[in-house]
């Protein structure tokens, strides 16, 4: 029997139309897929009626990795591969396995000697990293950073010799509630000349992407609260 194969589907950012990211490309695939890998059960099935689903969603079978999921159970998701079932690997927002657990799933179907079929669709990490003017040669996604607030300043203070040192653009994120403090351990703690970039709400209507230096955020009202933002410093 021939096996079937794995689709990373990329997702919307937010509210965003499915036509403006989106090739219908996509949905032709998501409507061949009857069993899809997904981060959270109610925002998936959301999308995929955004998406145009034909069959009626509960008709279609979810598997569940997040967090919670043991490493056991995931290693299982993958069989109706070998009868020849094609599966769909859903990004939370944005494209799978970048800033999102799928690699998980990617790696062992490597191992199977799956097929796996990257679609096309966003990515805010690529994205404010095209609209920032930073080195786009020489970059570092460094997903999220610490919490404590010494450990915090002490990686950013990292950050930015890597900057100096090997010109390369350092990229990381932030849970949204804790935004506003992020940008006030950078205006603290890194140079007045370091240039930043916050790149804000990516492909929706209220997209927001400004680069400036230390120097002139430091003068600027922000607000960024709740907000899905990716921080971007070079020099």
């Amino acid at each position: 029997m021939k096996k079937g194969k794995l689709y990373l589907i990329p997702t919307t950012i937010g509210e965003t139309s499915i036509q403006k990211v989106l090739p219908s490309h996509n949905s032709d695939i998501i409507n061949t897929i009857e069993y899809f890998i997904v981060e959270e059960l109610r925002t998936a099935r959301r999308f995929l009626k955004k998406a145009g689903i034909i069959k009626a969603i509960d008709e279609l079978n979810f598997y569940t990795l997040n967090e919670h999921t043991k490493p056991e159970e995931i290693f299982n998701y993958l069989e109706m591969i070998e009868k020849g079932y094609n599966i769909g690997l859903l990004s939370e927002a944005g494209v799978p396995c970048i800033a999102d657990p799928g690699a998980e799933i990617v790696k062992i179907a490597q191992e199977k000697n799956i097929d796996i079929i990257p679609l096309i669709g966003p990515s805010s990490i690529l994205l404010s990293l095209m609209g920032s003017g930073f080195n786009g040669q020489n970059f570092a996604f460094l997903g999220y950073l610490p919490i404590d607030k010494k450990q915090r300043s002490d990686k950013l203070k990292d950050i930015e010799r890597n900057i100096y040192q090997n010109n390369q653009t350092q990229i990381f994120i932030e849970a949204p509630y804790r935004n506003n403090q992020m940008i006030e351990a950078i205006l603290n703690t890194c140079r007045n000349e370091t240039m930043l970039c916050i790149a804000c709400e990516l492909t929706s209507d209220n997209e927001f992407i400004k680069t400036k230096s230390i120097a002139s955020w430091k003068k600027t009202k922000f607000d960024f609260h709740k907000k899905n933002t990716v921080f971007l410093i070079y020099k």
